[in-house]
């Protein structure tokens, strides 16, 4: 109840920066709009021990994104809140003495259903990625945890989902299914109107000297036999052709993804980094991750992040969990 009241009297300027913001981050103010008519996802937030972890998940509280639930130190995140002047009356706190301990308890309360998503506090990644994948007791599903970045490239029409650039360092082709259907069902719980998946390499022709365009020509070949579905898919392309119509015009390249992809999929995590951050440092875009491929959606976000990239990564998440609830309550029926 206490999320319910916040999101009414949430302060719109929550989101509000300076003039011109909403044109330039549209994208990300249109994926906030879209959970509006939504309940608040219950959330457990992870050890939420500084200052931006913690007021991110009160800010996505305040704009009814989220019921979080922080799991952690119950008086160091007190002493957070007092020191940093954030409200977190009525929010529930599940007691948990160390990080470790606060992953692990906040999977047990996706296991035992009051959780619908996870969001990473002041813990290393790798802390809450080991209690999340761990076999016995983790969130483990039959497809492989892979991260995808929701960009807004203020130059590019539309949203783009950059996969894997954060959990798969060098993915083997059975990886690549999992890591691309992950994206695919991201962007179909984003309401894509038609999701085209570009498979990067350096070129757009197949060259047995660069593993890449091989297990790019195999993917889109599985995808052609139904073992990847719910999208267009093409590769190998260079990111030239993928996002420039322009360069796909000069090159005479016949595809209904080049030019105009709005799913890319790397080579490997090397190259998904350096990707999304060239994008988010030269290109102004920003960058909301989350991890897919387990039971519920995981929030990533980084200290760096603006307040409207932590929203957007919230937003993210709850239309994730949204669309995973119609879909158990379509196959109940």
């Amino acid at each position: 109840m206490a999320a319910q009241e916040q999101r009414v009297t949430a302060p719109v300027a929550a989101v509000v920066r300076e003039p011109g913001a909403e044109r330039a981050h549209q994208k990300y103010l249109r994926l906030v709009d879209d959970c509006k008519k939504l309940p608040p996802t219950p959330t457990a937030v992870v050890h939420p021990c500084d200052q931006s972890s913690l007021q991110g998940a009160v800010d996505a509280a305040r704009m009814g994104l989220i019921a979080p639930i922080l799991v952690g130190p119950r008086t160091r995140i007190e002493e957070v809140a007092r020191q940093n002047r954030i409200d977190i009356s009525g929010l529930s706190i599940v007691d948990a003495p160390f990080s470790h301990a606060s992953a692990e308890k906040a999977v047990d309360l996706v296991r035992e259903g009051k959780a619908e998503a996870l969001m990473k506090g002041s813990l290393h990644t790798d802390e809450l990625m080991g209690a999340i994948v761990r076999r016995e007791s983790g969130l483990r599903t039959a497809r492989r945890v892979s991260h995808c970045f929701v960009m807004d490239v203020p130059s590019y029409a539309e949203p783009l989902i950059v996969t894997d650039a954060a959990v798969n360092i060098a993915p083997t082709l059975d990886e690549k299914v999992d890591i691309i259907q992950n994206a695919i069902d991201l962007a179909h719980a984003l309401q894509f109107p038609e999701v085209r998946v570009a498979i990067l390499s350096a070129m757009e022709t197949v060259n047995p000297k660069v593993p890449s365009t091989v297990e790019a020509g195999a993917l889109c070949k599985m995808a052609d036999r139904g073992q990847i579905t719910g999208a267009i898919l093409d590769g190998p392309l260079a990111l030239d052709n993928a996002i420039s119509l322009e360069s796909v015009k000069i090159k005479k390249i016949e595809s209904p993804v080049a030019g105009r992809a709005n799913v890319l999929v790397v080579p490997d995590l090397e190259a998904g980094n350096m990707l999304a951050k060239s994008l988010s440092f030269l290109a102004g875009a920003d960058a909301a991750g989350i991890v897919l491929g387990a039971r519920v959606p995981i929030i990533l976000t980084s200290r760096a992040d603006s307040v409207l990239t932590r929203l957007a990564s919230c937003a993210v998440a709850v239309l994730v969990a949204n669309a995973r609830r119609e879909a158990s309550t379509k196959a109940v029926a």
